[in-house]
């Protein structure tokens, strides 16, 4: 029926169901529209967290691990005899340095007044932590000199003057050490203390030190670890599964481009599960044919957010997509930020419980330190029923539920997904979120807020290299500091591939970093 057939029909009965039709129309609409009101006021106004508010005061876990059903009657809990921890002050750190103040009386109130001399029957210490800024030291490095007394005034010199040859450095012909370099590193990657701020910091400590010469520094670093960088690169395909997220970036100076050109910086997260390592790579566009050129040779499991860039990886052979449940709980949570009545059960709160217990499984296998074989089992038998269920109940509720609303567009990206979000029952090695992946991205993105673009895209590789050996060290227990300064010192001494994996992070024992 055309819009003139309706405004010219006179049937009351059809006026009546076009009426109806578009009251429930614009009550949709009206309804979404205040969803997004809602949202929109609670992501300005409300907490960022994605805890769910819990009822009677009670703190609940981050997934709502435990049921989310009423029970009819109360449940008791059997509590074993545990041992409380004393509450206080941790101790200060065993291997800082001591310096003892003694506060003891005066020699005359030494004696007793029956004139007995007093005896010291034991002391009372306490502890307090101290801070004595930075110290610049230079190290002076002398080659005497030797010649034969006989020889003196022979044109030829060079035959009777002997000196040992320079030390190998990391940047040949500058002042840096390895341990004023990866302080600098350090400070902006970890620290997220842009280059101008140490800069300044420098100055006050009487030492002119241009920001251009350290982002030098650090680039020339980045170039003399190339082989390390490369064999890094090949860790992250060796393990059974890849993680992979992305986020912008802005590049300025880049050919071809607007300095206002989004950029955007690859994270990797593969490897040995017991020892991963983490690859960043700085590309100018977001294209799907980024990681599949990064894992072109891989075989093995990819785990994704739902960006539709990664479905390229998914038509390589030898690659099983997975997909993040912590995004699709974000959806449903998003939900129940927005509802009018924050008390009352809804849709969204179901479909919270039934991911919560998917956790709560979770949570359970870690507490039994299972095995991968045993946690693949483990699944089969108790997350395998529970999303047969929540399948169906998502086929039951997306016909009846408004596609364009907040709550239909949670169902149909968790049923979009679901061949995706079941996979990690298949095998012990995954996990149900991509959430290692984000993790790792975000240290970069505390760093982007501080120092807020990359110069050149010289500067953003450097960057990414430099990101990769940070995050690939505390992955793997590893101090960054120790690590990058043990490193950038016997860098320039490796020779063969054996030696540049001896300075892999994922092979190295923290032990060996404490004793150096």
């Amino acid at each position: 029926m055309t819009l003139a057939d309706k405004i010219l029909c006179d049937d009351p009965e059809k006026l009546k169901a076009i009426i109806f039709e578009n009251e429930k129309r614009y009550q949709e609409r009206i309804d979404h529209l205040e969803q997004i009101i809602r949202l929109l006021k609670n992501e300005i106004f409300g907490k960022k967290s994605e805890k769910r508010p819990a009822p009677d005061g009670q703190q609940l876990l981050l997934f709502d691990e435990a049921d989310s059903q009423p029970q009819l009657e109360p449940a008791t809990t059997q509590v074993p005899a545990h041992s409380r921890k004393k509450r206080g002050r941790k101790p200060l750190p065993a291997d800082l340095a001591r310096v003892d103040i003694v506060h003891d009386i005066d020699e005359k109130d030494k004696t007793c007044a029956c004139g007995c001399q007093l005896k010291r029957i034991g002391e009372e210490t306490c502890e307090k932590l101290d801070y004595v800024p930075a110290q610049l030291t230079v190290e002076r490095h002398i080659r005497p000199k030797y010649a034969c007394p006989n020889c003196q005034g022979v044109e030829d010199e060079g035959a009777t003057v002997k000196i040992a040859p320079p030390p190998v450095q990391l940047i040949p012909k500058s002042m840096a050490t390895a341990g004023l370099i990866a302080h600098i590193v350090v400070s902006k990657f970890e620290d997220a203390l842009p280059l101008y701020r140490q800069e300044k910091i420098f100055a006050r400590l009487g030492i002119d030190l241009p920001r251009s010469t350290m982002a030098t520094w650090m680039i020339k670093a980045v170039e003399r670890a190339g082989p390390l960088l490369t064999l890094l690169k090949k860790q992250v395909s060796s393990g059974p599964l890849v993680n992979i997220d992305e986020t912008p970036l802005q590049v300025l100076n880049e050919p071809g481009r607007k300095n206002t050109t989004k950029s955007y910086m690859w994270v990797y997260r593969g490897g040995d599960p017991a020892h991963p390592v983490l690859y960043y790579q700085y590309h100018p566009t977001r294209a799907g044919d980024v990681p599949k050129t990064f894992l072109e040779n891989y075989k093995g499991y990819v785990q994704t957010d739902g960006y539709s860039g990664y479905e390229a990886l998914g038509r390589q052979p030898g690659i099983y997509l997975l997909a993040c449940w912590a995004h699709a709980r974000r959806n449903f949570d998003k939900v129940i930020k927005a509802k009018a009545n924050p008390q009352k059960q809804s849709l969204a709160d179901e479909a919270m419980g039934y991911i919560g217990r998917l956790y709560g499984i979770e949570k359970q296998a870690r507490k039994e330190n299972l095995d991968v074989y045993q946690l693949r089992e483990y699944r089969q038998v108790h997350a395998k029923p529970v999303l047969e269920e929540f399948k169906k109940w998502l086929d039951a509720k997306a016909p009846t539920t408004p596609p364009k609303g907040l709550l239909g567009k949670a169902i149909k990206y968790t049923l979009k997904f679901w061949d995706r979000l079941i996979v990690y029952i298949e095998d012990g090695h995954l996990r149900p979120d991509n959430n290692l992946a984000e993790n790792a991205i975000r240290p970069f993105v505390v760093g982007r807020k501080n120092w807020l673009f990359s110069g050149h895209p010289n500067g953003a590789h450097a960057s990414a290299a430099l990101y990769s050996l940070i995050e690939s060290a505390k992955a793997n227990g590893l101090k960054p500091y120790a690590y990058l300064r043990y490193m950038f010192d016997r860098l320039p001494h490796c020779e063969t591939e054996d030696d540049y994996k001896k300075l892999l992070p994922c092979f190295m024992d923290p032990s060996v970093l404490s004793a150096d």
